[in-house]
């Protein structure tokens, strides 16, 4: 199993400096309301792809009042030894960031082939009621712990297609030529993004269904549009008047969604109060973390924000129970350290931009 063994932050949202050295079970962060733990979060979520369990601007993990830049440095215990990791910004640089594994300089798509990372926030609490944006997200992060080629493709279609909607809605005439070219890296990229989605959400299904009863209520999964199809190019041809008029492409895996049902109740996720709502959350990432066990050989990391709130203390049983049967590194933010009660592994305490173990 690959876990953090130490983590070290510089200049880093509430941290002028800061560093933790933990085991690779349970780690419990507990603090006042804005103390900091979710920034010790965010810090291990920039250690794998993309920018971190947020979602914010990399300039914006800058310290207020520091030197306008960011650094972490982290060491993984993995199984063929450890594994160092840097990354941040540069103050002339804000938005730019490096990465470097074992001293040699990576992009961040890189990172995925060392660690797969899932988080729950407190922001996530109403996916089901949020935007299509906001499930696409979180699908994706379950993808990318599955397919770690999946950033990479979801990156060049992006691109692809902003280049597209610029030529579309530029002021000189587009070329052509050019508009098929994108057009066909859109299609090559979509049909993988689709592929890995499709395949994703299948074998979470499937986990699902052979998932232990319990406090958790059973989801029921399914994509919902943005299958690009075979002839995926030829309707961005025939559609460029209309995604110029507006301004963005109409069709696409850009626009697909994850439809989720309560089993039991047979009735949309959104419908359920917000315990219900975390509930199903919970079990898909319960599932996800035992498929990735399955597939790669060794669980992911989670990190699990205010993970207590809306369970009652059935539910927190029965979570910390699987969590420790998965023998995953998991850590785990709260403001009332008896709700953690029963929990094995290490504890760190937050404060004023301090962190000590307990």
């Amino acid at each position: 199993m690959t876990a953090v063994a130490r983590l070290s932050l510089t200049d880093f949202r509430s941290y002028a400096a800061g560093e933790v050295r933990v085991g690779a079970g349970a780690i419990v962060i507990t603090g006042e309301n804005g103390a900091g733990k979710t920034n010790i979060l965010e810090a291990v979520s920039f250690l794998g792809p993309g920018r971190g369990l947020r979602g914010a601007a990399l300039s914006e993990a800058a310290r207020a009042g520091g030197a306008g830049s960011w650094s972490l440095a982290a060491t993984l215990a993995a199984p063929g030894g450890e594994v160092e990791i840097g990354t941040g910004t540069l103050a002339s640089a804000p938005e730019r960031r490096i990465v470097r594994i074992n001293g040699a300089t990576a992009s961040a798509s890189a990172l995925g082939e060392w660690l797969a990372l899932v988080w729950l926030t407190p922001a996530m609490d109403r996916l089901f009621a949020d935007t299509p944006a906001a499930r696409r997200r979180f699908l994706d992060r379950l993808v990318l712990a599955l397919h770690p080629g999946h950033g990479q493709q979801s990156l060049r279609y992006d691109a692809a297609m902003r280049a597209r909607t610029r030529l579309l809605t530029g002021e000189a005439p587009a070329d052509p030529a050019w508009l098929t070219a994108l057009e066909v890296a859109m299609t090559e990229h979509g049909a993988a993004i689709a592929a890995a989605r499709a395949a994703t959400v299948s074998a979470l299904a499937a986990e699902l269904a052979e998932a232990p009863d319990g406090p958790f209520a059973r989801p029921l999964l399914a994509l919902a549009g943005g299958a690009p199809g075979d002839d995926f190019a030829a309707l961005l041809a025939a559609g460029r008047a209309a995604d110029a008029a507006a301004g963005r492409a109409l069709i696409g895996p850009h626009r697909a969604d994850l439809d989720v049902v309560h089993v039991a109740k047979q009735e949309p996720a959104a419908r359920g109060s917000t315990g219900e709502q975390k509930a199903l959350l919970i079990a898909i990432i319960l599932a996800h973390a035992r498929l990735v066990t399955a597939r790669a050989g060794q669980p992911p990391l989670l990190l699990l924000d205010e993970v207590a709130a809306h369970l009652d203390a059935r539910r927190r049983g029965a979570l910390f129970e699987r969590l420790a049967g998965m023998g995953a590194q998991v850590w785990m933010t709260g403001t009332d350290p008896a709700l953690f009660d029963g929990v094995r592994g290490d504890r760190l305490h937050v404060d004023a931009g301090g962190i000590a173990p307990l």
